[in-house]
């Protein structure tokens, strides 16, 4: 069987395709997002300047799926609290 053959019958396949593309959309608009989110937050105040470039950049990646989040999240740093 060749390649051309496998993907032929991939094509053919409605469902498989439509999870395919369901899958895809879930990594792209949820998964990586909130990883983003989680590693911005854990780490805003300690980024190098390298480390900050490439946060920039797949925050860029990735703006749809951060915006969908940015009503749910506060990266904003603690207070001080009474002692």
């Amino acid at each position: 069987m060749s390649f051309f053959a496998i993907n032929s019958q991939i094509s053919q396949n409605p469902l498989l395709v439509l999870g395919v593309y369901g899958f895809l959309g879930v990594v792209y608009l949820v998964l990586i997002p909130l990883f983003l989110y989680f590693w911005m937050n854990t780490r805003w105040n300690f980024m190098s300047k390298i480390e900050r470039l490439c946060i920039y950049g797949l925050v860029f990646l990735f703006f749809p799926g951060l915006i969908l989040f940015a009503p749910f999240l506060n990266l904003r740093m603690n207070g001080q609290r009474d002692a």
